[in-house]
């Protein structure tokens, strides 16, 4: 079903009413709002196979190949799961985000998923370089805020290529709070995992929309991760914030159109005259 008017109506009746703070850093900045997530998939087309009256919420993508999970009542640590099927020579693979991973980051990943173009020439590792991320020689990124972690994970025997290599790999990021007394790491957070055949265009978009400076948008009493976050009063109004979700969605709708028209003029071109052969005189 794609996402209507009534339902951008409810998201702007709810955010409306709430002053946004600033929040940073971005990796404490708590959930948010999974409409984020859900809303940018349904205006590209994405359907709901799930209970309307569930909790659970299951989008599936038009070609019936990524299939997207939210399910706030998991009795694992992972809320979010996306999973993509085998497609002829494309392989499957599967990524999975925790309860506090935040909606926006992970519409960065669902938004380049939609778009299908790549992200940029970047590495996941070369956008946290150049976020300034302390990056060791085993490949894992450390944040300026110690509690946020990048892992790169490479197959077998591979441990040993430096980080600039491309090497197949899985991934995966953590969250900590900061721990309390010496020799302790931290209370547990999020975290996120992807599966080593996941495109790296996807774990890039991710890992860029969790580097972004730009401070999140939270309401006064919206759960956060940990206390350790900063807030404050946002110079952005909630209509600004609302406008925000909706020329983002609405741009989204228009590219998955756009890529489908595109597909299908491919589909049916005719073809060329110029191959067809003479007919064969007796």
């Amino acid at each position: 079903m794609p996402l209507s008017e009534r339902q951008l109506a409810a998201f702007a009746d709810k955010h409306a009413t709430q002053i946004p703070y600033d929040t940073s850093p971005r990796h404490l900045a708590g959930p948010g709002d999974a409409r984020h997530v859900t809303h940018g998939l349904a205006a590209a087309g994405w359907n709901t196979v799930s209970d309307p009256l569930s909790a659970e919420i299951v989008l599936v993508s038009p070609d019936l190949r990524y299939r997207l999970q939210f399910d706030p009542q998991s009795r694992t640590s992972a809320w979010w799961r996306l999973r993509a099927e085998p497609a002829g020579r494309k392989l499957g693979w599967y990524a999975e985000f925790g309860e506090h991973v935040p909606a926006e980051v992970l519409a960065g990943l669902t938004d380049a998923l939609v778009a299908q173009a790549p992200v940029g020439s970047t590495s996941p590792l070369g956008e946290l370089d150049a976020a300034g991320w302390l990056i060791d020689g085993r490949g894992i990124a450390y944040s300026d805020h110690p509690s946020c972690k990048v892992e790169r994970l490479p197959e077998q025997g591979a441990g040993t290529v430096p980080w600039r290599e491309q090497v197949p790999v899985a991934w995966h990021i953590e969250a900590r709070d900061l721990p309390t007394d010496i020799g302790s790491r931290g209370t547990h957070l999020w975290h996120a995992a992807f599966h080593r055949y996941t495109p790296e265009r996807l774990v890039t978009a991710f890992v860029t929309a969790l580097t972004d400076p730009a401070p999140l948008q939270r309401g006064l009493f919206d759960r956060t991760a940990t206390y350790g976050v900063t807030q404050k009063p946002s110079p952005l109004t909630p209509q600004q914030t609302v406008d925000a979700h909706t020329t983002r969605v609405k741009a989204l709708r228009a590219q998955a159109r756009s890529a489908r028209r595109q597909q299908k003029n491919h589909v049916t071109a005719p073809a060329h005259a110029s191959t067809a052969q003479p007919a064969a005189r007796r």
